[in-house]
């Protein structure tokens, strides 16, 4: 019934004043501010790392917590000392700036507040006319019932112009004095109260005279009034001001640039412990100096936490090698040959299904495996060799053999399944070179693996020895928890025996020149380590591992090239050390998994598991290992009564025979062992009178197979001569050999010949003195001139 006393005036009045607060409500913009941010990286406790200009090309760091409490102060003082107490105007402030412009005939003061100076800064500073200041009034108190005081001033922090391409307060200490804004001095925090007052015409690059009187009364006045005393003041008003803005921190620009790629923006608080990331980009620069003479110029490290798999230092390359050698280019998620760093999966995975023991033997010798003929680095073989220490001495034949038995496709199947998404092809495309280098895999990728194999030991415990996936996952540099998978429903690549066994192994790895003693000291630290080095000597590893730190290293050249000595003991491994050097030291090495290991008796010269004849040791294996198989080796010699011939029943009375446990390798394997074990004791000559009754005791080295041999030509044109082999059981035997039945001589002990085969098929044929006979065919390929 009120609506029947409304005069057509009072309808009027009431619409327009419905309207007013229906815009009043609405009036502010959401966002209040659209210009586009840095992207800032922090560290764990939140110091800066680095920063990335935002779009407009303006350093304008993200709103910050909290307002440094002399910044504020100085702030207030200088514009709006009754910010807390006015609803976004301030009565008092307008009517004295009434009174001075119209005392100077002109705008000499606006009498805006700092909620008013917001306003204006969102509109990105209009012209200044009467009704405008109006509009800056109203949006100011409209902003202060929906913002908190504490807003307004992180509001105002963050958008003030500080002069040139400088915006906000953080980026002004930044800039201007090289740190945060909660380290500034009262010069400095006065300094940067005043300039954005007039951040065009006085500013550290312009008009310095009248920016330092401009702060020094500012001083003063906060000494009048309490916030400084007499000594504060006197030191304050000397300190002179800042010169040419300074460079942002560059501590981790490669990280940097992953953020970027990966869509993330804002303020970025990452994992990473500032003093470590700015120690390892130190120590990385004084390597990378001495690697360039080299013409090596690429190094790049990451630092892990095991137990979370934080990243503590990433370093992606050296910032100084130059744009011409990549500086830019982050190695780190790059995918490089692997040369040898994925042996000990292979070794774990092995032991693992009980295909080996640490013991157990391993053929190395010349072999062609599927086509492929792996050497080794120092072109020597063995003969045969353990599986641990082939891991150790990182021998390619052996390892090679190991893949080839443990199966191509499910060693790649196990790699995927660890974590290493980089092997996107199928298994033929890489071959049995897989394990030696032939895939490509990242340092980001196999860091992590070593990581999560050591997360694995120290967690066993935790869970009864069971197997838990979430200990395999990739490594993080933002605080994020792992997701939970059950583990019940998660396949097991490896278990905590088997990781121990090969981290036992690892620590073993002879260590660079400088490290060589390291166990005559108790305060050395014990390290689970391996390198790599790529065909054509392009990459160079070294992965580490402590049951708190997995370090990762690689060196080489962004663009692939090759060079000479580039190896990973050689140009990885020292700096892997020194990175360690940096790093608490911790005496505790990893528990044994009791609980993922058994006992069993194993053949003491084999490692295989042990016949009754054979002599005997008991080692540990993990509890998943079955189906180990006996020993090969061992065999039933029967010898004469001096036991120094072997005899049979056929020409030796039995009576008089002793049956003697023997080791007995192939012709090839001892060819080369007994170079390396001078105990190794070759079976005893027959009888005179007895015959072999089994098959040949010779066995060829080169060529092995049937085969095409391509012979090159000498640098003076003229053909290569062919270096032929045999192994004989009994080396000081007399070899005859014959080439397409024509004698070419005979040898003794050492059994092989140098010959000129024209180009064609041939048959070699070799008979020692008790008549056995083996025969090769080959073909002579010769070179194109």
């Amino acid at each position: 019934m009120l609506t029947k006393h409304l005069t057509p005036r009072k309808w009027v009045g009431l619409l327009v004043s419905l309207s007013f607060l229906i815009w009043y409500a609405f009036c502010l913009p959401r966002p209040l501010f659209d210009a586009p941010l840095s992207v800032v990286l922090e560290s764990r406790d939140g110091q800066l790392l680095n920063a990335r200009i935002a779009a407009d090309e303006q350093w304008r760091f993200p709103p910050p917590d909290r307002i440094p409490e002399r910044f504020e102060t100085a702030l207030l003082t200088f514009e709006d000392q009754r910010f807390y107490h006015h609803p976004g105007f301030d009565p008092i402030g307008l009517g004295r700036a009434i009174v001075q412009n119209l005392r100077a005939g002109r705008i000499v003061s606006g009498g805006s507040t700092l909620t008013m100076q917001v306003i204006r800064m969102s509109q990105e500073n209009p012209p200044r006319t009467f009704l405008r200041k109006v509009q800056e009034l109203i949006l100011a108190t409209r902003l202060e019932l929906g913002y908190s005081k504490s807003d307004i001033l992180k509001l105002y922090a963050t958008h003030a112009p500080f002069g040139g391409n400088v915006v906000g307060l953080e980026a002004a200490a930044w800039r201007y004095f090289g740190k945060p804004p909660s380290l500034l001095s009262w010069a400095e925090a006065a300094m940067l109260a005043v300039l954005p007052n007039q951040p065009g015409l006085i500013h550290p690059a312009r008009n310095r005279q009248a920016l330092f009187q401009k702060r020094n009364r500012l001083l003063q006045r906060l000494a009048e009034e309490g916030n400084l005393d007499a000594l504060t003041l006197e030191l304050a008003l000397e300190e002179p001001l800042p010169n040419a803005p300074l460079p942002l921190p560059q501590h981790a620009p490669h990280l940097l640039g992953s953020v970027l790629s990966h869509g993330q923006s804002g303020r970025l608080r990452t994992t990473l412990d500032a003093q470590l990331q700015q120690q390892v980009n130190s120590l990385l620069r004084r390597h990378q100096e001495q690697l360039s003479a080299n013409e090596v110029h690429n190094l790049a490290a990451l630092v892990l936490d095991v137990e979370t798999g934080n990243v503590l230092a990433y370093v992606g390359n050296i910032i100084g090698a130059g744009t011409v050698h990549d500086e830019w280019v982050d190695i780190i998620p790059a995918p490089r040959s692997t040369g040898s760093i994925l042996k000990p999966f292979l070794y774990a995975f092995a032991l693992q299904e009980g295909l080996i023991t640490p013991q157990r033997l391993l053929s190395d010798i010349p072999m062609r495996l599927s086509g492929y003929q792996p050497e080794n680095y120092h072109e020597d073989f063995d003969g045969a060799v353990t599986a641990e220490r082939a891991l150790i001495r990182s021998l390619n034949v052996p390892m090679v053999q190991l893949l080839s038995a443990y199966g191509l496709e499910k060693f790649h199947y196990r790699l995927q399944q660890i974590g290493l998404t980089t092997l996107v092809h199928p298994p033929g495309h890489y071959g049995l070179p897989l394990v030696l280098g032939g895939a490509e895999g990242s340092l980001w990728e196999i860091t992590g693996t070593y990581a999560s194999m050591a997360r694995l030991l120290n967690h066993t415990y935790d869970l009864n020895g069971a197997y838990n996936p979430n200990d395999f996952h990739a490594p993080k540099y933002l605080p994020a928890p792992v997701p939970s998978v059950p583990v019940q429903d998660a396949p097991q690549p490896m278990s905590a025996g088997a990781v121990w066994l090969t981290f036992q192994a690892m620590q073993q790895v002879e260590r660079p020149s400088s490290e060589g003693g390291w166990k005559t000291f108790e305060s050395s630290r014990r390290i689970a380590w391996k390198t790599g080095t790529s065909f054509g000597f392009r990459d160079a590893w070294a992965i580490g591992v402590t049951p708190r730190y997995a370090v990762g290293v690689w060196a080489g050249n962004a663009d692939g090239e090759g060079r000479p000595g580039l190896v990973g003991v050689k140009a990885a491994a020292p700096v892997l050390f020194d990175l360690f050097k940096l790093l608490p030291v911790s005496g505790d090495w990893f528990a044994t998994p009791y609980d993922n290991l058994k006992n069993t008796v194993i053949c003491r010269k084999s490692g295989y598991q042990a016949q009754p004849i054979c002599p005997k040791d008991t080692v540990a294996v993990p509890r998943t290992a079955t189906g180990l198989r006996p020993c090969p080796y061992h065999e039933l010699v029967h010898l004469d009564s001096t036991r120094s011939f072997r005899v049979h029943a056929d020409c030796y009375p039995p009576a008089l025979m002793q049956a003697v446990p023997w080791f007995v390798l192939p012709p090839t394997e001892a060819h080369y062992y007994v170079r390396h074990d001078p105990g190794y004791t070759p079976l005893p000559p027959y009888y005179p009178g007895c015959e072999d009754t089994g098959g040949t005791p010779m066995e060829l080295i080169y060529p092995k197979y049937p085969t095409r041999i391509l012979v090159p030509r000498d640098l003076d044109g003229s053909r290569s001569r062919t270096v032929f082999m045999v192994a004989h059981r009994s080396p000081e035997t007399a070899i005859y050999w014959h080439l397409d039945e024509a004698f070419l001589g005979t040898t003794l002990s050492f059994h092989s010949m140098e010959l000129d085969p024209s180009p064609g098929a041939h048959l070699l044929t070799l008979v020692d003195e008790q008549g056995h006979r083996l025969e090769q065919r080959f073909e002579i390929v010769q070179q194109e001139e």
